[in-house]
């Protein structure tokens, strides 16, 4: 047995700030992708994901909600028989691996489920966003719904604020010099300290202040541009982006790359800025141009997103 594919996730913009109720925008990323298997003879990496599954299904089944409903005595005997989440997405990478695998839980087990297939009105994807956010807090302590929203639609989602989500349309690829791309820090990542930090840092009111007014400012003027295609003007904010979270968020950022960071900032080679909630994983950059950003990083591994 084999189930439907579902993608890995990358948020281009938005990370942090969408807790606090600023814009986000979230894109697919087929390059990586996960499907439940069953297996007579489950070993190794299959055996672990069947035991976190497991333990997934005890949660599943002790959630009291009117929100979804689940077939939970399919769902374990299916784990039973040998189910696991076969998965190419790295975990701890900020690129939705656990979102992934709720995405897949919903779309099999979920009793009433929306689907991809009717009018998703905002009504409906807000639903299921906040079905998913709770299904994915057995992973992060805390989730916004959002990676798993992103797997299961394999749609773009702009996020105008918590009660306001939308499928966006982005700009369709371009055979330019310009490029987004993932860096491989080498090192993987928990999200629930990352968050946990970010909500003590919040208690500073200076901290809070920079958030509001230059954080989501900026983050909010990125997403507007890359929507609407305006590549110059898009360059010149994730550039301030850049150096808004290098000075603000330094301990989300593996050390080994702040001046890899602070380098692509002087010399405006390429920007880099988080991935998810940081601390490890992948570290997105945005160049005007891939070769010269490629020859910049030649140390290290580099995947292409999206070309300008």
């Amino acid at each position: 047995m084999k189930g439907p594919l579902f993608y890995a996730k990358i948020l281009l913009f938005g990370e942090y700030g969408i807790i606090k109720d600023s814009k986000g925008l979230a894109i697919p990323f087929n390059a990586y992708r996960g499907a439940l298997k069953t297996s007579s003879d489950v070993s190794g990496i299959s055996k672990a994901s069947n035991q976190k599954l497991q333990h997934f299904y005890t949660y599943l089944a002790s959630l009291e909600t009117n929100l979804v409903s689940f077939n939970l005595s399919d769902l374990k005997a299916d784990i039973e028989n040998g189910m696991y989440f076969d998965s190419s997405i790295p975990q701890g990478y900020g690129i939705g691996s656990s979102g992934a695998l709720v995405a897949s839980i919903y779309d099999k087990y979920a009793g009433d489920k929306i689907t991809v297939l009717e009018n998703l009105t905002r009504e409906k994807l807000l639903k299921l966003k906040a079905v998913f956010a709770l299904m994915e807090s057995f992973f992060h302590g805390k989730s916004s719904g959002l990676d798993p929203l992103n797997s299961y639609l394999s749609l773009p989602i702009l996020i105008n604020s918590k009660e306001d989500i939308e499928a966006a349309g982005i700009p369709s690829q371009k055979q330019g010099k310009g490029a987004v791309f993932l860096l491989d820090s080498e090192q993987t990542s928990e999200t629930e300290p990352m968050v946990n930090l970010f909500m003590n840092k919040m208690k500073n009111e200076g901290f809070r202040k920079m958030i509001s007014e230059e954080f989501a400012k900026t983050t909010d003027a990125c997403i507007d541009d890359f929507l609407h295609g305006n590549v110059k003007s898009l360059f010149d904010n994730v550039k301030s982006l850049s150096k808004i979270v290098l000075k603000n968020f330094k301990p989300m950022i593996p050390a080994a790359f702040l001046t890899i960071w602070e380098r692509g900032i002087n010399t405006n080679d390429y920007y880099l800025k988080l991935c998810g909630s940081g601390g490890g994983g992948y570290i997105l950059g945005f160049t005007e141009d891939y070769e010269k950003a490629q020859k910049s990083l030649k140390n290290h591994k580099l995947e292409l997103v999206y070309r300008f």
